[in-house]
C-alpha cells in the first residue's frame, strides 16, 4: 500500500522572529531598531504577511495528505521522501536553498510579499495553492553538481562556489574541456546554471563584459567564471570563463585548502585538502518547479 503524499512547507524565520530571539523580548527588539532609525511596524507587517500565507497554504492541503514543516536552517537535517510535495513560502532564494536536498520532488513557490520579492522562483500567490496541488504541472530546471575524489557530493540550483573559505586567495590547478590545464590563484570559481545566471554569475559576466551567451534556466548548460585571477610567474589568467555541456566537466585540483558550497549555503560545505580533485558538471537531477 503506497503512502499518501506529504506536503512539506518550507519557510524561514522572519526578521521579527530573529530579532526577538536575539534580544530576548519584543520591547528590546524595538529599542534596538529605534537606535537605527527603524521601528517594528514594517517588521510586524512582513511577519503577518508570512503568517497569513502559511495559514492559507496549510488550510488548502488535502485532509488525507500527510504534512510537515521545515525551517531553512534545518534543511540539511530534514529527511525528504520521494512522495513529498514541497511548498516554499518566502523569497525566491528559498527555492534554491531547498533544491539541493531534493531528488525530483515537485516544488511550489509561494510569494507572501509580491511587492518585495521578484517572484522568479516563487511566482504564485497563496490563494493559488489549491489549484496548484491538484495539477502539479512542472518545468524541469537544470542544476549543477560538484563531487570530490573522496566521495563528497553537492547539488545547487543557482551556482556552486569553489575557493578559500574566507574568499581570500585560493590556489589550484584548473582543467576545462576547451583549454589547457592552468595553475591559478584567485578569489574562487563560480559555476552556475541558467537560473543562477540572473545572480552571482551574471555579476561576474557583466563586470568583465564577457562575450559568453549565458544559458537559460532549462538549458543543460553551465557557465563558469574565475573571480579575480592573479597573474604571477607561477599562476596564469588565460582560462577564466567558459561553458560546460553534458558530459563535460570542470576539474579543479586543490593546491591549498578549499571549500565548495552551493547557493550561498556556507554552513553546508564540502571540505577539500591539498591534492584532492573536484569535478563540477551538469547534474543528473533537475528541479521540478510547479508553474
Amino acid at each position: 500500500m503506497s503512502l499518501p503524499p506529504r506536503a512539506v512547507i518550507v519557510h524561514r524565520a522572519t526578521e521579527l522572529t530573529e530579532l526577538v530571539a536575539r534580544h530576548g523580548t519584543r520591547q528590546q527588539a524595538g529599542f534596538f531598531l529605534a537606535g537605527r532609525g527603524r521601528d517594528l511596524v514594517e517588521l510586524d507587517a512582513r511577519h503577518q504577511a508570512q503568517q497569513d500565507a502559511l495559514a492559507t497554504v496549510s488550510a488548502a492541503i488535502p485532509l488525507d495528505w500527510r504534512r510537515a514543516v521545515a525551517e531553512r536552517n534545518d534543511l540539511d537535517r530534514f529527511g525528504f521522501g520521494p512522495e513529498d510535495v514541497v511548498i516554499t513560502v518566502g523569497q525566491d532564494g528559498l527555492v534554491a536553498n531547498v533544491a539541493k536536498y531534493l531528488d525530483g520532488q515537485p516544488v511550489i513557490g509561494i510569494n507572501p510579499e509580491p511587492a518585495r520579492n521578484p517572484g522568479v522562483l516563487v511566482p504564485h500567490e497563496p490563494a493559488a495553492i489549491a489549484g496548484l496541488l491538484s495539477s502539479l504541472d512542472c518545468v524541469e530546471r537544470t542544476m549543477v553538481a560538484a563531487s570530490t575524489d573522496d566521495g563528497q557530493h553537492l547539488l545547487a540550483l543557482n551556482e556552486v562556489y569553489v575557493g578559500h573559505h574566507s574568499h581570500q586567495s585560493a590556489r589550484y590547478k584548473l582543467a576545462a574541456p576547451d583549454g589547457l590545464p592552468e595553475r591559478q590563484s584567485s578569489s574562487g570559481i563560480l559555476v552556475g546554471t541558467g537560473t543562477g545566471s540572473t545572480g552571482w554569475c551574471r555579476s561576474a559576466w557583466q563586470e568583465r563584459r564577457s562575450p559568453l551567451v549565458l544559458p537559460t534556466p532549462t538549458d543543460p548548460v553551465l557557465c563558469w567564471f574565475v573571480r579575480e585571477a592573479w597573474p604571477s610567474p607561477a599562476t596564469g589568467t588565460d582560462n577564466t570563463e567558459g561553458l560546460l555541456k553534458v558530459p563535460d566537466s570542470l576539474t579543479i585540483t586543490a593546491e591549498s585548502d578549499l571549500v565548495v558550497f552551493g547557493d550561498g549555503m556556507e554552513s553546508d560545505t564540502l571540505s577539500v585538502g591539498w591534492g584532492q580533485r573536484i569535478s563540477v558538471t551538469v547534474a543528473d537531477v533537475k528541479l521540478h518547479l510547479v508553474l
